[in-house]
C-alpha cells in the first residue's frame, strides 16, 4: 500500500482493494487522516479502506467524477481544494453556502454533496482539551481569511463569543468576513492586520488566541503572534498538529498559558465526516490513538 495515491492510480484502479474513503490536496503526505479514519472503520467491522490521494489545483472536478465512478461513499478535504470542492456540489449544507468552502464530501444517489466540521470540530476540541466555553469569550482567530478560519469565524460567531478579532496578512478579506458575521448580535468582530504591534495591542482583552495560519509548520517560519504577548491568563490553540508543539504553543506553555494542538480538531471534525459517511459514530479516542 502506497503512503500517496494519485488521480492516476484513481484513473487506472491501482488503488487498494475496497477503497471507498480518502482525503485530498496538495501536498498530502503530511495528512494524518487515514490512520484515523482507518482505525475507526476497523473497530466497527466496516471493510472500507481510507487513502491519501494527491490532486493537482484544477483536477478536484476529474477526481471527484472517478471516485463517483469507482463507487467512492466520499472524501475529506484539505489546503488548496476546499473552495474548489465546493464548487463542484450539486447539494451544500446552510453552513457551508455561508463559509463558501466544503471540506467534507459525500457521494450519494449520483449527486455531491458539500458540509463543512471544522467549526464544530474546533468548538468540540476547545471544549476537551481547554475546558473552554465560547460563549461570552474574547477571541483573536489569527488567518481568519484562509478556509478553515472562515469556518473557525463562523463557528465562534454562531456559538456566542463576545468579542471576535480576526487577524489576517490581507485586512481585506477578513473586512468582508466581518461584515458578513455581523448579523450575530451577540459578537462583535474587529478586523486587524499580523503586525506584531497590532496584535500586541489587544494582548490584554483576550481569552483565547487560535492559529489557524500555516505559520509554525516548518522550524524557519516566523511566529505568527508576537511572543512577549502571550500571559498566563491566554488559553492558545494551534490548528497545526504537525510538529505537535509549535514554537507559538512552547512559549505560551512557558509563560504558563494553557495550550493544546490541532490534533483534536482533527479527530472532531474527522467523526463529523465519518458520521455523514456511514451514519455510525466513531471512538474519537481511539482515533486520536491511532495517530499517536
Amino acid at each position: 500500500m502506497k503512503h500517496v495515491y494519485t488521480v492516476d492510480d484513481l484513473r487506472n484502479d491501482e488503488l487498494p482493494a475496497n477503497t471507498k474513503l480518502a482525503v485530498i490536496g496538495n501536498p498530502i503526505s503530511h495528512s494524518a487522516s487515514p490512520q484515523m479514519h482507518q482505525a475507526a472503520l476497523d473497530a466497527l467491522k466496516i471493510e472500507m479502506t481510507y487513502v491519501r490521494i494527491q490532486v493537482e489545483p484544477g483536477n478536484v472536478a476529474e477526481a471527484f467524477q472517478l471516485m463517483q465512478e469507482k463507487g467512492f461513499l466520499g472524501c475529506n478535504v484539505t489546503i488548496p481544494h476546499k473552495l474548489e470542492a465546493m464548487q463542484q456540489c450539486d447539494e451544500l449544507t446552510d453552513s457551508t453556502k455561508a463559509l463558501g468552502v466544503a471540506n467534507t464530501i459525500h457521494f450519494k444517489d449520483g449527486k455531491i454533496y458539500g458540509d463543512s466540521t471544522d467549526g464544530p470540530g474546533l468548538v468540540k476540541a476547545l471544549h476537551e482539551e481547554l475546558g473552554f466555553n465560547v460563549r461570552g469569550s474574547r477571541i483573536l482567530l489569527l488567518g481568519a481569511g484562509g478556509g478553515a478560519g472562515k469556518a473557525i469565524a463562523t463557528q465562534l460567531a454562531v456559538d456566542g463569543c463576545s468579542e471576535l478579532y480576526l487577524s489576517n496578512r490581507t485586512v481585506e478579506k477578513v473586512e468582508q468576513l466581518s461584515a458578513d458575521l455581523a448579523h450575530h448580535e451577540a459578537t462583535t468582530c474587529y478586523s486587524i492586520n499580523n503586525a506584531d504591534i497590532a496584535l500586541a495591542i489587544i494582548a490584554d482583552d483576550l481569552d483565547l488566541i487560535i492559529n489557524a495560519t500555516s505559520l509554525g509548520m516548518k522550524p524557519d517560519d516566523r511566529p505568527p503572534y508576537p511572543l512577549d504577548a502571550l500571559k498566563q491568563k491566554h488559553k492558545v490553540y494551534d490548528a497545526i498538529y504537525n510538529p505537535s508543539e509549535t514554537v507559538l504553543l512552547k512559549v505560551a506553555r512557558e509563560a504558563g498559558a494553557a495550550t493544546a494542538n490541532g490534533l483534536s480538531m482533527l479527530v472532531h471534525q474527522g467523526a463529523l465526516s465519518f458520521e455523514t459517511w456511514t451514519a455510525q459514530t466513531p471512538d474519537t479516542q481511539l482515533m486520536k490513538a491511532a495517530i499517536l
